[in-house]
């Protein structure tokens, strides 16, 4: 075989058409796998070595090929040449090229199917500790600005109306609960990729003595995939990191899209320091959150790149089908999308401040205290039902004459119920609520300092 001459070229008549070459190439995406395509192909050169497939030197002569490619791709000065498909044939001819005769014995007992299933999981293996490594970091930036306003109110939402008073602490640390699920849904899915294809070959394995346990040991792999059938055609694994990837960038956009809404002039309930904003290139008053608006965009990417790889495995007979080779281009995308999210909302996290005293100078709009005043009845004996509609009427009451709850007096309140005593005033007012909240998890200074404490230790770990 030449260099340039294809693995496959001799079964067919004439030279391949261009057209179907440019089309079927996959080495402009999947050039960035070379490192595990190499790191693969030295285990199975060794194992080879081990079974008497080849021999030691020419397993020494496919390592240091192999190595000086590597090299070469890290140096900029290996030339990648689109005629060799894609990255498996491109380092295969260049080790050839190289070295010899040895290197067209690497390819014995393995096919680029199992090879690209093995280097795909390789690559996601690694780039799942990235993105958690990410994960981690924004968790810590979220429980430092939590610190630091674990008694500062805020008003809480439900169906984007005030709902009742929280310290921002809690507000924050909800964010800290969202993207550990995501952490954790990263590591179940390192654990499911975590076998290996590598010596399925091209869907029903090899008549020569290899050793695939070795393989998979040597990689790091839990050990072999069972069923070489299987094997070469499963990605599920890319559909689970895609789908994490997509969860992920949704509790990212859920962030994002509160503060944009609460840097607007309308909220202003937080400053974004300028450095992590633009502004418009008519209008020179604004201050525009683009780094938000864009997490909240590229959620749709990530959200496109599910859709694809779901699409992709939804119509396929069994075995490996060329359509396999369109997984990497949505997988990658997912992850860069991912990752670049992850690194921008790190930044725009440890640069924001909340306005505290504009906050709280608000909070009396919205009667965020009338949950606690129906909690308060049920103290008192009433049931919850009755002190719901007996709230609801104060707050009636107080909507009309343009005043708060605390603003009635004790016979405007005993008109609704007998049991109102004069200590109802102490449980009203949004600071007063905060301090009272007594459940587990509830947005109060106690509460969120609990869950502080909690993830600071936490974060000290790697789980």
């Amino acid at each position: 075989m030449t260099q340039k001459e294809r693995s496959w070229e001799k079964r067919l008549a004439g030279e391949p058409n261009q057209v179907m070459m440019r089309f079927v190439e996959s080495l402009s995406f999947d050039q960035r796998l070379y490192k595990y395509d190499i790191q693969g192909s030295i285990a199975h050169a060794a194992m080879l070595c081990e079974q008497s497939l080849i021999t030691s030197d020419e397993l020494a002569a496919i390592k240091t090929g192999l190595s000086d490619i590597q090299q070469e791709i890290e140096a900029g000065t290996f030339v990648f040449d689109y005629k060799d498909e894609d990255i498996h044939m491109a380092i295969e001819s260049a080790l050839i090229a190289k070295i010899g005769a040895p290197g067209e014995k690497l390819h014995t007992g393995r096919s680029r199917n199992d090879q690209v299933a093995t280097d795909i999981r390789l690559w996601m293996r690694e780039q799942i500790t990235v993105i958690q490594d990410k994960i981690r970091l924004l968790q810590q930036a979220l429980v430092a600005q939590a610190e630091k306003y674990t008694t500062a109110l805020l008003p809480s939402y439900t169906h984007f109306q005030r709902a009742q008073p929280v310290v921002v602490a809690a507000y924050l640390m909800s964010f800290v609960e969202q993207i550990q699920r995501d952490f954790i849904r990263f590591q179940n899915c390192a654990g499911l990729l975590n076998w290996s294809p590598l010596g399925s070959g091209a869907i029903a394995g090899s008549t020569l003595p290899i050793d695939r346990d070795a393989t998979a040991r040597s990689l790091g792999f839990n050990g072999p995939t069972a069923n070489s059938i299987d094997s070469v055609s499963d990605r599920d694994f890319c559909a689970e990191f895609t789908f994490d990837c997509a969860l992920l960038s949704a509790h990212l956009s859920r962030i994002a899209e509160d503060w944009i809404i609460y840097s607007s002039s309308e909220f202003g309930f937080i400053h974004i320091d300028d450095t992590l904003c633009t502004c418009s290139s008519m209008m020179p008053q604004k201050k525009n959150p683009d780094a938000l608006e864009l997490v909240r965009g590229k959620t749709g990417t990530v959200y496109g790149a599910l859709m694809a790889m779901m699409t992709i495995l939804k119509a396929q007979p069994s075995g490996y089908n060329r359509d396999l080779q369109e997984d990497k281009v949505h997988v990658f995308q997912a992850s860069d999308t991912i990752e670049a999210c992850l690194d921008v909302m790190h930044a725009v996290v440890n640069n924001t401040t909340f306005n505290v005293e504009h906050i709280e100078a608000g909070l009396d709009a919205g009667f965020l205290d009338a949950t606690a005043l129906a909690e308060y009845l049920v103290i008192k004996g009433v049931p919850f039902r009755k002190a719901h509609g007996i709230v609801g009427t104060l707050v009636s009451q107080c909507e009309q004459a343009r005043c708060k709850l605390s603003d009635l007096g004790l016979d405007q309140f005993k008109t609704q119920s007998s049991a109102i005593d004069e200590d109802v005033y102490s449980y009203l007012g949004p600071a007063s609520v905060a301090k009272r909240y007594a459940s587990a998890g509830a947005g109060g200074p106690k509460q969120a300092q609990t869950q502080i404490d909690h993830w600071k230790t936490k974060l000290t770990t790697r789980n």
